[in-house]
């Protein structure tokens, strides 16, 4: 997935890596240029699409809150 920079309105890669134990799905949005990570758990019955934007707006969030500068 590629998502927009806000700050320099470029295209970034994202990585999502999605596993289902149970009833929760933990999905890992991961920054390719610079490595940010965070982590969103949610129901594993939610639209794959729902959970990839609820992770990559966590990793909006912190790399606005790290300058996204971070390797």
């Amino acid at each position: 997935m590629v998502m927009a920079d806000d700050a320099a309105c470029a295209p970034r890669d994202v990585y999502f890596e999605i596993t289902l134990a149970g009833a929760t799905a933990k999905v890992v949005a991961i920054d390719g240029t610079s490595g940010i990570e965070v982590v969103v758990l949610g129901p594993a019955r939610a639209a794959e699409r729902e959970l990839k934007q609820l992770a990559a707006a966590k990793l909006r969030t912190r790399m606005a809150r790290q300058g996204g500068n971070s390797a």
